[in-house]
């Protein structure tokens, strides 16, 4: 018995290992080909590493495309959008875990089957909503698009049920107001909830491409992942500076997920888990 669980368990691993280096190639040759020179990128036979490496090529896509503006524009939404949608979505989470009122139930169910509708099928009224706004072609407008995920309410949510009642009533009997317990009680206790929250929507936000694609014209306020379209249509044929640029801009958000995927294991293992 212990045989088959031993063999089982190398089986699971060696796939796993399988799996994580499909994964892991595909960032590779990005990495590498960064640092080749044009030639080399599609050279037959194919050459994994460069005969040197040109370590220029980070420098030159700086002076390509305004890349430096590109990274304060995507860092501005990044950071805002995340922002409020912690903010609503703890505010939400706590209403629907924490205070009894009629048809709290029902209207749960209808945010968390938001997160579960493609994002095409409110597409065009969101943005007809947005145009009446006089919103279009503003990171504001952006911003305000995505301030409230169905997502973050249920991960929330799960982490807010945890929260002892007992509690509450104690801080509620010694005389605290509500947003006094919400904020000194019920936050500090789902901080690994916010943590994961904050990390998906960032990355998610930093990678965006359709949103930005959809609400914003001007070349000045463009995010990341538009200045990469904007450079691939002047330059296509300079493989080895698209790569670069892309290195770059995946950077901060690998960081990011570096440093925060211990929050996100305990994050998704903890919503599946309550409630």
């Amino acid at each position: 018995m212990e045989t088959r669980t031993l063999k089982s368990k190398i089986g699971i691993y060696m796939l796993l290992s399988v799996l994580a280096v499909l994964v892991v190639i595909p960032f590779g040759w990005m990495l590498l080909a960064s640092v080749k020179t044009s030639n080399e990128v599609f050279s037959i036979p194919m050459k994994l590493f460069p005969k040197e490496f040109q370590w220029v090529n980070y420098q030159t896509i700086w002076d390509k495309i305004p890349l430096l503006v590109f990274f304060k524009n995507t860092f501005k939404i990044a950071v805002c959008t995340t922002l409020l949608q912690v903010l609503t979505s703890c505010f939400a989470a706590y209403g629907f875990s924490k205070v009894e009122f009629k048809g709290r139930d029902f209207l749960f169910l209808v945010s968390v089957t938001t997160f579960a509708v493609p994002w095409q099928a409110y597409m065009v009224p969101q943005f007809a909503l947005i145009s009446r706004m006089g919103l279009t072609d503003s990171h504001l407008g952006l911003i305000l698009m995505q301030a409230f995920s169905g997502f973050g309410v249920f991960l929330i949510r799960q982490f807010m049920i945890g929260v002892p009642n007992e509690l509450l009533e104690a801080a509620r009997i010694d005389g605290l107001s509500e947003y006094g317990i919400f904020a000194k009680i019920a936050l500090p206790l789902v901080k690994p909830g916010i943590a994961t929250l904050v990390i998906f929507t960032f990355v998610n936000i930093w990678n965006d491409f359709m949103g930005p694609l959809i609400y914003l014209n001007e070349e000045k306020k463009y995010s990341l992942s538009l200045g990469l379209q904007l450079f691939q249509g002047s330059y296509g044929a300079q493989w080895h500076l698209l790569m670069a640029a892309s290195v770059l801009v995946l950077t901060p958000a690998v960081i990011v997920f570096f440093f925060g995927q211990k929050h996100i294991l305990e994050g998704i293992a903890t919503t599946g888990i309550k409630g």
